[in-house]
């Protein structure tokens, strides 16, 4: 689905105190863009107010919520969030003290090579990850949340029905925000996560105990897509089988079409890839072998409720995948 608009906000969004101080605290959790922030509303409050008292309560939402002392974003986002803060303060209001003791306790930290995001679930709870700070490092892209896996779980969201009460297997799942966000706002009987980089799954299974999810309904296993066999996925008995963001490099396209086949060759499962197109060969390349495998891929359209703060920019297209079925002479 081509999504041209950038970073789209209704302006109904930010128009009052209360919903553009929750957009403060949604982006700034979630490591959003800096650019992305209501800034235009707090410097509008300071040139009609000359008070400090909205700097004050963006403050308690973020760098001294309680959220952030337990799971805080990156040193170096905080310095340039608080930076951006008392850019706009020093041009329209007495200093706050508060302010400048924030930022006096940063300025000395050391950075690390991960972080915390926190991604705010529509009930009001947050799915908070230790991500790395890299996109790639240890050999691997799946040490992060990539925009796909939002979106995802945006569609999920508005689509709980494919998942209450349901087996779920999620393919690539990375540090785990769809999974997770799922386990917590749709009902799975039971949810698999898997991966096979050692790495990511560490932190996965660190990540889904982070988040309060017991073993008594998921599940984190290796899943080598190269050497999956077809006992291995009948044994999972999944009813619903996702995966976003695992096309990005031909070299791994065969050994997923592969065990996207054994998946359907097994059961009849409900299977959906959402993919950010990144580059038009790679994608086309997956479904050319979608095709030759005999796997009918719909797409599947329509807007979805924009939940989670991130670049909305790119094309995400998410297709839903069929067995082709054989005509009889």
């Amino acid at each position: 689905m081509e999504r041209s608009e950038q970073n789209q906000t209704s302006g109904s969004k930010r128009d009052n105190k209360v919903d553009v101080l929750r957009d403060f605290r949604e982006s700034f959790f979630a490591m959003s863009q800096l650019v992305s922030f209501p800034w235009t509303f707090l410097e509008k409050d300071l040139e009609s107010n000359k008070s400090s008292d909205l700097i004050s309560d963006i403050l308690k939402q973020t760098c001294l919520h309680s959220l952030c002392q337990k799971f805080p974003p990156s040193v170096r986002y905080k310095k340039l969030f608080l930076s951006e803060l008392i850019r706009r303060e020093v041009a329209g209001c007495d200093p706050l003290d508060e302010l400048y003791d924030a930022l006096a306790e940063v300025v000395g930290a050391e950075d690390s090579t991960e972080c915390y995001k926190s991604y705010m679930l529509p009930s009001g709870e947050a799915v908070s990850l230790l991500e790395n700070v890299a996109l790639i490092s240890d050999g691997t892209t799946g040490l992060v949340t990539w925009d796909a896996a939002l979106y995802l779980a945006e569609w999920a969201l508005d689509h709980r029905q494919t998942f209450t009460g349901r087996t779920v297997l999620e393919l690539g799942s990375g540090v785990g925000l769809t999974g997770i966000a799922i386990c917590r706002s749709c009902g799975p009987n039971r949810y698999v996560f898997s991966d096979c980089h050692p790495r990511v799954l560490q932190k996965l299974r660190d990540n889904v105990r982070r988040n309060g999810l017991t073993e008594r309904t998921v599940g984190v296993e290796e899943l080598d897509w190269t050497s999956a066999s077809e006992e291995q996925i009948a044994q999972i008995g999944a009813d619903t089988v996702i995966a976003a963001d695992v096309v990005y490099d031909p070299d791994v396209v065969e050994s997923l079409v592969e065990l996207l086949s054994k998946i359907l060759r097994c059961s009849s499962p409900e299977v959906f890839i959402c993919s950010t197109i990144r580059n038009q060969e790679t994608y086309g390349g997956f479904k050319q072998q979608l095709e030759k495998a005999g796997l009918v891929h719909h797409v599947v359209t329509g807007a979805v409720s924009e939940v989670f703060p991130y670049n909305r920019v790119s094309a995400v297209e998410m297709i839903r995948l069929f067995r082709r079925r054989h005509r009889r002479q």
